[in-house]
């Protein structure tokens, strides 16, 4: 599965840290600036300072209802009399939110017998799901890991030549059909491609019309059924793509298409384009679901592996 692509030196952690700190600059920014205003220096840290903090948390978008749960944790403590300063205010408020996120993030992963393995991935259109897909090649191509990438958006034909440039840019192979195609056809050709040249890895591009939900998940699960046939537990992966400038709007985007689509994981995008990055630890709350990858950038390279102590960490350091 893809996380067994991610281990690897200190040095290339220690990069990959580097990386995520700055892509969550904004974030941190207004998270500790906000902190620190509410807790001025001396200030006791009592019930009243955890209510203002709650303003904070909620405009880094980790919503209300995860919001209400960390803080009812730190005001068990302040109650207590267990909160000496801001720098142990923001000690406990790291670990409760590390906490959200391997809750979400720690199930283990299953390996895929035999090849290829498929990732379907869904998404609204708008979100960065074609660019993601070629991102996700490039990550794979770079292990050493050989990729089909299949049209299956054939819905829009802007989709199929966008999925053709990353394929020009990532130098791997797109199986399409023409516009207004039968998607799972071009599935089943992308497959039957993959089990022929022992590919690797499958990543499919689907349409984005939340709009013809009804029309889309029947048409996903067409899709589904048609991998099983060919390569039984296929697709072995759903990935939704979650733009993260659009918050909590997406976050209910989101949770209709994890009650329709079997979404296994998140990609987050444009996360380097937002002051609320909060909004992963509400994903993996809300959602309790994991978040495989972020964006963090218009470059090729710019997909991380989601890390949940590295990311908690990068919003305090």
């Amino acid at each position: 599965m893809i996380q067994t692509l991610f281990g690897g030196t200190e040095e290339k952690k220690t990069g990959l840290f580097e990386r995520m700190k700055q892509a969550v600059t904004r974030t941190r920014e207004n998270l500790a600036e906000r902190i620190e205003e509410v807790v001025t220096f001396g200030k006791e840290i009592d019930g009243r300072t955890l209510d203002d903090l709650e303003a904070t948390l909620i405009g880094a978008d980790l919503g209300s209802a995860t919001t209400q749960e960390v803080l009812g944790k730190l005001r068990e403590r302040a109650n207590r009399k267990q909160i000496g300063d801001v720098e142990e205010l923001k000690r406990l408020l790291k670990e409760e939110l590390l906490t959200i996120l391997r809750a979400a993030n720690s199930k283990p992963v299953e390996k895929v017998a035999g090849t290829p393995e498929v990732i379907l991935v869904v998404g609204v259109n708008g979100t960065g799901k074609t660019t993601t897909i070629g991102k996700l090649s490039q990550v794979f191509r770079s292990q050493g890991r050989t990729v089909l990438m299949c049209a299956a958006d054939t819905f829009r034909a802007a989709a199929i030549d966008q999925l053709e440039i990353w394929g020009q840019r990532t130098g791997t192979e797109v199986i399409k059909t023409k516009p207004g195609g039968d998607p799972a056809a071009v599935l089943f050709d992308a497959l039957q491609a993959a089990v022929a040249r022992k590919t690797d890895y499958v990543i499919v591009d689907t349409a984005g019309r939340l709009h013809t939900k009804t029309s889309l998940m029947a048409e996903l699960d067409k899709m589904r059924r048609t991998a099983q046939r060919i390569i039984p537990g296929a697709p072995h992966e759903t990935l939704l793509v979650m733009d993260a400038t659009t918050g909590q709007n997406g976050l209910q985007q989101a949770r209709q298409f994890t009650q329709s689509a079997g979404v296994t994981g998140i990609v987050l995008t444009k996360l380097d384009g937002t002051a609320k990055g909060g909004v992963v630890v509400a994903i993996c709350k809300e959602l309790g679901l994991p978040v495989r990858f972020v964006g963090v950038g218009e470059k090729i390279g710019d997909l991380l592996p989601f890390d949940p102590k590295e990311f908690v960490d990068s919003l305090f350091e």
